[in-house]
Parts: structure tokens; C-alpha cells; sequence
């Protein structure tokens, strides 16, 4: 669940922030606001579940922003909010809870305190959830949702079956409002595959499945820019037109926003995960097969990210389309363990090719003839993602051009295990080397940018990737989580600064603490002593 924090005194919005254990409550902070029109703006593009609210602020008051909230559609069933109030008032409270706010605090509350208020505001909006999928009326959507022809539309679309002309004349004849200058941003979400071991369900489940969450994914993005449908293989396609005006990094955030709401959602009701891959930039009416393929290969990553996420598409993971795919299952194993880069499941393919094939052979001919095969599958996993052979493969390469020089089986065998090794280790290399390009991004705007506050969610901003992408990202770079590195960034910079001579003022200043007892704070935890300790 996402939660946002809405409160003018500096003290008690950095305390609540950064001092309670929201992550192991599984609650993801995602934005604060230190007034009401700031947290209005924020709540569009954030989406949060859960909303902090102080009463009395400056620009608009909190009990204001209650009620313009609430004014949205979306607001009414799917946002909880807790007020934090100075006023013992039951006019105030009863305002409020009129406006449907979950609790109502006085303060000065206790952390304990707010942090049961959060947690069961998430309870209460998960026992929602779970009754709106429950409703009866989800077996009528099944005949009234979706269309055929518009699916086939979209379907078509995808492809690159239409001209800009057709898709114009086609969507006004299906009662679609496009323009001709429309922008448009593409994601495709795919369930994740489903453990063996989980026996909530079966392989018949899955199409109940996916049309359950086409029909959340219709209900919760009820909005005329955003089209729900499913594409050739039974994914979910979200196709968003652009708003008029909107700068292309801004509508990037909000499509990345909407989608990792929307899997989050997925995760609630359903009790299964869904990941997915979004286009790298919005694109014009013609260019949607183009943006329906980067999102089809960003959601591909999910072998390199894990499941439950929102992908987006970087040039750098780039890779060739490919239209066949081998149909033994020895084959087809060992292409995706060798795309994944796992050098132990390639290997055991390789082996139970060798056992189940190349035994009955009884001519070095045949063998040749085999090799060649197997060496076009190689070149053929290399080339699609871009390489060259040779630069793969190194001295192997010779018998790529000539497989005579294999003399023996067993000569055959060790260069078809040498070939997957410098696969797999090349694949890891270079997917290490686009995950260091972006860590090597953040790393730099903290060092440039010290003595600013800095948090996971500015930085996704400033690089134009969902949060959850750059912090499973980071973690799985630097081996910690952000916000602890950051920490600790923080404090080895002013304890640098205080043991030059610096004042606390001078050291707080400098690595982004505008509060002196919130830093000094924060440092005695860190460290176990006092600022003023840390003497030249």
C-alpha cells in the first residue's frame, strides 16, 4: 500500500516520514507535501492509497483537501485518509468523517498510535477490495466487457495493420476519440507464472484470471484516456492518450505511477502477482507497434528483475525481434536459459541434448551436420542481442567456421560447454554493465547534490522510472536498500565536515538537514554520540 503525508510543520513531517517503520509493514511512502494545493497536485500523479493529513495549513487547509479529493471518482473507494488535528472539536470531527476520513487524531499523537490508524486504514481498504471482487456482477462483465471489435482493433493496431488514416477512421467508427496529434504511452501486463506448489490454483484458473484483472484494470482506470484491452497472448494492454500540453517526462511519471498502482492492486485482490513492461517514451498514433514492442521486451526483464514489477523500456536492453522459436524442449530450454544467463540450466540442456541426440550418431558426418545445427542456435541467441559472434565466443570462434576442426565427440562436447559459458558470462556482464549506468546516475546526483534532501522517489523522478524498478535496481547493485545508503552517506560527510572544524549548523546545512535537532538526532543514532563530539 502507498501512503502520503500531508503536514506543514517541518519537525513532524521529517519524524513521520523517515522515523517510522513503514516498510515492514509493507507500506511504501511515496510523496509528503507540506500544504493542501502541494498534496492535491502530488496525490494526482502519486496515486497513494493512504493519506496523513494535517487540519491546519497554509494555501489549503486539510478538511479543504479532504473534500476536493473526494470530489474524484477515483478518491471515494479507493483512498483512506487520517486526520491530524490540534482541535479538540466535534464539529471538526464530524465534518471530516462526513467526507469519509477513515480516523480522526488529535495531537499530539503518539507514533504507536498513528501507525495503528495506518495500518488499519490498509486493512479496511483490502477488505474492500476483496469485497469488489466478489461481486456478483463480475460474471456479467464476462459477456458485457471488451468489445470484440474493439479488441480486434487494438489487436491490429499493435501490429502495424493500420495506417495513420485507418486507425483515425476505424476508432471514430468504434466510438474511440483520437486525434490526429495525439500522443500516446503503451505498458503490457502480464500474471506472473504461478508456482507448482501453489495449489489455490490450476492451469483452468489462469483465463479467469486475466479477465479478472482485465475487468479491475477497466474499473479502476475508468478514465477516456486510457484504453483496457488484451493483446495476442492474452496480456493485459493499456494504451494512454497523452494530455494536451503535458511534457513528455511528466507523462512518462504518470504512466509509470498508474501502472505500479494498478499491479499493487493486482497483488490485494487477486492474490497472485503481475508485472510490467512500459514503452521508454510517448509516441505518435503510427508509432504504436513500435511502443507495443518496446513494452513486449521490457516485460521480458522481468527474468533479470523477478516478478511484481513495473519495467521500463531503456535502449541499452535493447534486443532483436525474433519471429520462431525452436519447438524441441531441449532446444527451447537451453535459449532461455542461455537469454537469462543461467549457466547451470543451459549446461544441464546442453547434456540432455548430448544424451538424447548426438549418442546415436555413428559418423563424424552426422556429428558435423548436428554441430552445425547447434552452432546456428548459438549464433542465432548471440545475434538477436545485438553482438557480434566473435566478440562472444573469443578463440572458439574458429570452429564456428569450420566444425571439421572438431575432431572428436568428446573435442565437440567441451567447445558446445565453452560456447554457453562465454554466453552466460557475457549476458551477465553486460547486463551489469546497463544496471551500473543507471546506479552510476543516482550515485551521481547524490554526490552533486548532497546538501539537498534526497529520496528514492526524486531520484525515479529526475531518471523517469517508477520507484519500485530503481529501488529493486539499486538493492540489487549496491546490496542495500536507498535510503540506508544514503544514510550513511550522509553521516560519513558530516562527520568529515565536523572534524574539519565545521559548526553542527554548518555540517546539517551541507548534508540536506534544514532542522539542527532533527540532524543532531539522527546522528546520535547513527553514530552514538553527539555532534558536538566529533572534535578536529
Amino acid at each position: 500500500m502507498n501512503l502520503m503525508i500531508v503536514e506543514d510543520e517541518p519537525r513532524l513531517r521529517n519524524a513521520l516520514a523517515y522515523n517510522m517503520p513503514w516498510e515492514e509493514h509493507e507500506i511504501d511512502l511515496v510523496g509528503v507535501a507540506s500544504n493542501g494545493v502541494e498534496a492535491l497536485k502530488l496525490a494526482e500523479r502519486k496515486k497513494p492509497d493512504i493519506m496523513i493529513i494535517d487540519v491546519q495549513m497554509p494555501e489549503m487547509d486539510g478538511l479543504t483537501l479532504v473534500r476536493r479529493l473526494q470530489e474524484r471518482q477515483e478518491a471515494k473507494s479507493f483512498i483512506k485518509m487520517i486526520i491530524l488535528s490540534g482541535h479538540d472539536n466535534f464539529a471538526f470531527a464530524q465534518d471530516a468523517m462526513e467526507h469519509g476520513v477513515t480516523r480522526y487524531l488529535l495531537k499530539p499523537a503518539g507514533e504507536e498510535e498513528i501507525l495503528e490508524a495506518v495500518i488499519e486504514a490498509r486493512q479496511q481498504l483490502q477488505e474492500e477490495l476483496e469485497q469488489w471482487q466478489s461481486k456478483a456482477a463480475l460474471e456479467q462483465k464476462w459477456k458485457e466487457h471488451l468489445p470484440v471489435l474493439q479488441n480486434n482493433f487494438f489487436q491490429n493496431w499493435v501490429n502495424g495493420k493500420f495506417a495513420g488514416w485507418e486507425v483515425l477512421k476505424i476508432s471514430r467508427d468504434l466510438y474511440m476519440e483520437l486525434k490526429e496529434d495525439d500522443q500516446i504511452g503503451v505498458a503490457v501486463i502480464d500474471l506472473d507464472p504461478i508456482d507448482d506448489n501453489d495449489t489455490r490454483f490450476n492451469p483452468r484458473d489462469r483465463p479467469m484470471l486475466q479477465f479478472t484483472l482485465l475487468c479491475m484494470a477497466r474499473e479502476l482506470m475508468s478514465h477516456p484516456a486510457c484504453w483496457v484491452s488484451s493483446d495476442a497472448n492474452h496480456q493485459l494492454l493499456l494504451v494512454f492518450i497523452l494530455e494536451a500540453g503535458q511534457s513528455p517526462h511528466e507523462a512518462m511519471l504518470f504512466l509509470n505511477s498508474v501502472v505500479a498502482k494498478l499491479l499493487s492492486k493486482t497483488k490485494a485482490v487477486l492474490k497472485v502477482t503481475a508485472s510490467a513492461g512500459i514503452c521508454s517514451a510517448a509516441g505518435s498514433l503510427e508509432e504504436m507497434g513500435l511502443l507495443y514492442a518496446q513494452a513486449c521486451r521490457a516485460l521480458q526483464q522481468r527474468m533479470v528483475f523477478g516478478p511484481d514489477i513495473a519495467i521500463p523500456y531503456r535502449e541499452v536492453l535493447e534486443r532483436s525481434q525474433h519471429n520462431h522459436f525452436a519447438h524441441q524442449s531441449l532446444e527451447k530450454t537451453l535459449e532461455i536459459a542461455l537469454e537469462s544467463a543461467d549457466e547451470d540450466k543451459a549446461l544441464g540442456a546442453l547434456a540432455g541434448w548430448w544424451e538424447e541426440g548426438f549418442k546415436q550418431f555413428e559418423s563424424a558426418d552426422e556429428v558435423h551436420e548436428a554441430v552445425l545445427y547447434l552452432s546456428s542456435l548459438f549464433i542465432r541467441i548471440i545475434q538477436k542481442q545485438g553482438w557480434m559472434v566473435r566478440n562472444v565466443v573469443e578463440d572458439d570462434f574458429i570452429y564456428f567456421q569450420n566444425v571439421k576442426l572438431l575432431n572428436t565427440q568428446l573435442q565437440t562436447r567441451s567447445w558446445s560447454t565453452r560456447v554457453v559459458s562465454h554466453i552466460t558470462a557475457f549476458m551477465q556482464n553486460q547486463r551489469r554493465t546497463t544496471s551500473n549506468q543507471v546506479v552510476k546516475e543516482i550515485l551521481a546526483i547524490l554526490d552533486q547534490e548532497m546538501e539537498q534532501e534526497i529520496t528514492l522517489h526524486t531520484v525515479a523522478e529526475r531518471l523517469y522510472v517508477n520507484s519500485s524498478y530503481l529501488s529493486r535496481l539499486f538493492k540489487q547493485e549496491m546490496g542495500t536498500v536507498f535510503s540506508a545508503y544514503v544514510l550513511e552517506r550522509k553521516m560519513e560527510r558530516a562527520k568529515a565536515i565536523l572534524q574539519e572544524g565545521l559548526k553542527v549548523y554548518d555540517a546539517a546545512r551541507m548534508v540536506g538537514y534544514r532542522d539542527v535537532s532533527y540532524f543532531t538526532k539522527v546522528f546520535r543514532k547513527y553514530w552514538g554520540m553527539n555532534p558536538g563530539e566529533c572534535k578536529p
